[in-house]
């Protein structure tokens, strides 16, 4: 294979394209209303990079949807379509917030207290609905999306259950205690755990026995069967680890940005978010880590646009168009390497 070969074959090409096509239909959106494109890209770019405050606070944007497009993307890689990243996540925030109020130890301790309990809190939400997968043949994404629900209402039960509730009024939790915060100096630190977490997530899926096995089942769940592989333990396990990872995304949300859990009016999306971010990193847990970091930069510098009187929603509409063109790269792909068939033949 040639090196031009090669870069038509590169997912990353045909990311770079789709992300320049939803900004290219974000433009056409904004012209629509009334507002210089220009302008706007400018403003989010300048509202990311102009101060080092607001790069470590786009940083903390994308640390959450770092964690839980990691909990896509390693589903993702194992052959298994992990919708329910939303309801890890919100369990994993649940998890952390109550080991956060009501349990009074050092900071040493309290902050991995909180994230072990998100992320036990996480895979179990996962697991139950593996094991229905596994054991009854129940579709993953059918029982993902009514625990994406459970999760959402038994939150707000939680919110609102006395000693919980914020004493002072209020539809939230009482605040975590400071020993339980991933500030310091002032300073979200969430980003570093999300970035550790990424590559040891890619260190198990490429260089680990583990990764081996749940990558052969992923690809062909009957020949890694002939393999002597167990499939439904690898399905499992992949599920535990997935959701172990949306609900530390929980975790460094609350005990980053929150401080408290509110309750919902509507689900927050962080674990939809999961999926686009890996769309866009091509499922690969490095590829997460900048994809998360372009998402945290879209959806900051996205809230400030109303400065110029531009709709916040063309984020959406952005994000929405360069998953849709990632969706659909394999016609992209076919054209191109068709098209320099074609040069070749000549």
């Amino acid at each position: 294979m040639n090196k031009k070969t090669s870069i038509l074959h590169s997912n990353f090409l045909y990311t770079i394209i789709a992300i320049l096509i939803g900004f290219i239909i974000g433009a056409i959106f904004l012209v629509w209303a009334g507002v210089s494109p220009m302008e706007a890209y400018f403003k989010i770019l300048d509202s990311v990079i102009s101060k080092p405050k607001n790069i470590i606070t786009t940083l903390a944007y994308a640390a959450p949807v770092i964690l839980t497009g990691l909990s896509v993307a390693f589903s993702f890689r194992t052959g298994v379509f992990n919708i329910g990243a939303e309801g890890q996540f919100v369990v994993g925030t649940l998890a952390a917030a109550l080991i956060g109020i009501f349990v009074d130890v050092p900071a040493v301790i309290h902050i991995p207290l909180c994230i072990i309990a998100a992320a036990a809190a996480g895979a179990l939400w996962s697991l139950v609905c593996g094991v229905m997968k596994v054991k009854r043949g129940i579709h993953e994404v059918l029982s993902f999306i009514m625990f994406n629900w459970i999760a959402y209402y038994l939150s707000n039960y939680v919110v609102n259950i006395e000693g919980v509730k914020k004493e002072s009024g209020g539809e939230a939790t009482k605040d975590l205690l400071d020993s339980a915060r991933l500030i310091v100096d002032g300073n979200n630190c969430a980003i570093f755990i999300a970035v550790v977490l990424a590559v040891i997530t890619w260190v198990i899926i490429e260089k680990t026995t583990l990764g081996y096995k749940l990558k052969a089942v992923g690809f062909n769940k009957f020949s890694a069967q002939y393999a002597g592989i167990d499939s439904g333990k690898s399905i499992l396990t992949a599920l535990a680890i997935s959701g172990a990872l949306a609900g530390i995304g929980g975790a460094v949300q609350v005990m980053g940005m929150g401080g408290r859990v509110a309750q919902f009016a509507s689900q927050e999306g962080y674990g939809f978010e999961g999926i686009t971010v890996a769309l866009i990193g091509a499922s690969n847990p490095l590829g997460v880590i900048f994809a998360g970091i372009f998402y945290g930069a879209m959806k900051f510098g996205g809230s400030k646009l109303t400065m110029i009187h531009a709709p916040s929603e063309i984020i959406n509409i952005i994000m929405g168009c360069v998953v849709i063109f990632i969706a659909i790269a394999h016609v992209f792909k076919a054209l191109f390497l068709s098209i320099g068939k074609k040069k070749e033949a000549n």
